[in-house]
């Protein structure tokens, strides 16, 4: 427990998909725990006094003039081993990307010294990217992924943890394969340590890594465990056309009803990519109240096709955005929200120009830079089910301070030009981790100081 912190400033935020709200001048005051209190605009009856209360107090924390605060980054898929691959073995197929390049290097968090320095570099680099809440696979080993979570506790990053499951030795290399009890028993193991820690900023997920690494005898028991420990879960689904194609042959069904018969679709999961989905299977997804990691950059590398984004959000489907360490070579948050925009463009617009445009694409499919935005924040708080992701009472203040004039910033603004509307496009469009000045989680400094 630490003492209430208010901050005064401008505060951009998305309070539904698509609408975007500016808080000008505005006073938030926070509890004890960090949740959000009261937003107070300059025009409340309140405000004067309240301002004044928080400056006498010595609680209240003015925004630099000229910073822009927006609600931290919620990714919800991050491979936390693959950080020392990003942007390597991008031109190899998904199975030969996994059993050359990325299970090897996951089977070296064996050595704790190892995993320490590549997870303590991990947290603070998300973290300086403004990803304020991460949803991370970690391995099959125990203690290093214990070790994620004390590093993640430690450094203020709210956390959703699992320890991988792989037990199918038919997929999985024999350096890199556990049994089916230890999957289960390791699992278990893994939410009591997490659940020891009393603390809100850590939660244990059960994590299938997909159903091609994981016997039938697993799914089964990790849906018992998911029905049973009440906690999130996440896994990878109809990602490529190689996984896609593996499960129907092997279950005569696709990835959605898999998991939805063994327990495994419920309103804490979270499906990694869903590129291959149909509308049954979105109405599956929906009906369940699971969610979707939208992963726009790494399915151009490893996927074989573009989400359908804008018919899965009409069809009620909680999104929200992925980096995909390292499937995609970055870890911002940013690039994706980009790259969100510019993989649905190309699924209106189509790529073969040898077609004629009227047959080129899937019309009505692009969406813009605000419901990227929204994704990005508040879409993906809502896929976890977490109150972060906006500046509202009863939510956590995670957030991240953006100074469009860093020095080695990439934000260009004229006040004769850009209204606040364009400042965030700007922001969304050319910020990088040079414009985030400080971030915040439950209104305690982790990046930057005050």
């Amino acid at each position: 427990m630490t003492t209430p912190r208010s901050f005064k400033g401008t505060f951009f935020h998305a309070p539904v998909c698509g609408g975007i709200e500016v808080l000008r001048d505005t006073l938030i005051r926070c509890d004890a725990e960090g949740r959000i209190l009261e937003v107070l605009r300059p025009d409340a009856p309140t405000y004067a006094e309240a301002l004044s209360e928080e400056r006498v107090a010595g609680r209240l924390e003015t925004l630099p003039e000229g910073t822009y605060a927006l609600p931290g980054f919620c990714d919800l898929h991050i491979h936390a081993p693959q950080w020392l691959q990003l942007g390597k073995a991008l031109d190899v197929p998904l199975e030969v990307w996994l059993q050359k390049h990325t299970f090897p290097l996951e089977a070296r968090y064996a050595d704790l010294s190892f995993a320490r320095r590549a997870y303590e570099g991990l947290v603070d680099d998300l973290l300086s990217n403004g990803t304020t809440t991460a949803l991370y696979f970690a391995t099959q080993h125990q203690d290093a992924t214990r070790l994620l979570a004390d590093i993640c506790l430690t450094k203020g990053q709210r956390a959703l943890i699992g320890k991988v499951a792989m037990d199918n030795p038919e997929q999985c290399p024999d350096f890199y394969v556990e049994s089916t009890d230890a999957a289960l028993r390791g699992t278990k193991a893994f939410i009591d340590h997490v659940r020891s820690l009393n603390s809100d900023l850590i939660k244990p997920v059960v994590t299938p890594r997909f159903i091609a690494s994981c016997t039938d005898a697993a799914l089964e028991g990790l849906g018992d465990i998911a029905r049973r420990c009440g906690c999130h879960v996440q896994t990878h689904c109809s990602e490529s056309d190689w996984e896609h194609n593996y499960v129907l042959d092997r279950h005569g069904r696709e990835d959605t009803d898999s998991l939805d018969r063994f327990g495994l679709l419920t309103r804490h999961t979270v499906l990694a990519h869903a590129n291959f989905i149909s509308d049954a299977n979105m109405q599956t997804i929906h009906d369940r109240g699971a969610g979707v990691a939208h992963c726009p950059l790494s399915n151009y590398y490893f996927s074989n096709a573009v989400f359908p984004l804008k018919r899965a959000l009409e069809k009620g489907v909680r999104v929200g955005l992925g980096t995909d360490i390292s499937g995609g070579p970055s870890a911002s948050i940013y690039d994706n929200m980009r790259w969100a925009v510019a993989s649905s463009r190309a699924l209106h617009d189509g790529v073969d120009a040898r077609l004629h445009w009227d047959n080129r694409g899937i019309r009505d499919s692009q969406i813009d830079w605000r419901t990227a935005f929204y994704l990005a924040t508040k879409g993906g708080a809502e896929a976890l089910d977490l109150p972060v992701g906006s500046f509202e009472p009863g939510r956590y203040f995670d957030a991240q301070l953006i100074d469009p004039q860093a020095p080695t910033g990439t934000i260009r603004l004229m006040d004769d030009l850009d209204s606040d509307a364009d400042v965030l496009q700007k922001i969304v469009y050319t910020a990088s981790k040079a414009n985030i000045a400080r971030v915040w989680v439950a209104a305690q400094c982790v990046v930057g100081s005050v």
